[in-house]
Formats: structure tokens, sequence, C-alpha cells
């Protein structure tokens, strides 16, 4: 049977999609809770606007994904923790103080979770961290720790 996709489906498909599922899951899962509707031709014209409007939403989402990471590419992100007269920090700059400092210094939130350290920032100096801003768009963070 083929269906007309009203919301994300994990294992199925995404919004405004049409996608063909046995007449059982179609009956007795997806239309009574509102996932899905019958795919009429009514329904078909929907589907096709829905696509459209969700490709240039994610293409608009993308183009900015990259402006970030050219940015995060030219600007270094400076980070002031306490440190020793050696330059160790007392403790570690974690990737939530990475999304503190970067929604403060360039105004954009990004989610801890897409902050990859490779490892634990414990001294004074220049390091990388690379963020995933998008589904394939990564960024390159130059990451400026100062002793305070």
């Amino acid at each position: 049977m083929k269906v007309l996709l009203r919301r994300d489906v994990k294992g199925i498909g995404r919004r405004g999609d049409i996608v063909t599922v046995s007449s059982g899951h179609a009956r007795n899962f997806l239309i009574p809770k509102g996932l899905a509707v019958e795919a009429t031709e009514g329904a078909v014209a929907q589907a096709e606007t829905l696509k459209r409007s969700r490709d240039l939403r994610e293409a608009a989402d993308k183009d900015s994904a990259r402006a970030i990471a050219a940015v995060f590419a030219d600007t270094p992100l400076v980070v002031s923790a306490k440190a020793g007269a050696t330059g160790k920090l007392f403790g570690s700059v974690t990737a939530s103080d990475l999304v503190t400092a970067v929604e403060q210094q360039f105004h954009v939130v990004i989610d801890r979770k897409h902050v990859d350290i490779p490892t634990p920032i414990r001294d004074v100096g220049t390091h990388k961290v690379t963020v995933a801003l998008y589904a394939d768009v990564r960024g390159t963070l130059t990451v400026e720790v100062r002793a305070t």
C-alpha cells in the first residue's frame, strides 16, 4: 500500500515521502497514529510541495553551515581558563566550555555533542577542534586557550 508520510518515521522515510508499506502496517499503525495518510492524487501533489520546501530549507541550512565553517576557519576562538605558572590548566577545557565561548564570540548556537575534541585540552596554547555543523559539513575551530 502506498502512503504519504506526515512525519519522519525511523526505518521507513521522511516527512513528505511516498513509500510502499504493507497494508497491515499502514492500517494498524501509521494511519491511526497520524504518521501517514493514504497516497491519493491530492496527497501526492501535497507531497511534492512539501518536498520542494524541505529541499529549499535544507539547501539554505547547508549554505549557512558552510558560511559558519568559513568563519571558524578564519577566526580563532579565545577561551580563558585558570592556569598555573607552567601553563597547565587547573582542570580542562570541555566541549561545554567551547559551546559557551562560541555562542559569546560568534553568536552561533551549536550542540556540545557535535564538538569533537581529539585530546583533552589541559594546557595554554592553540588547539584544533572539529565541529559538526550539518550532516556533511564540518568546521575546524582553532581554540586559543589563555591563562587568567
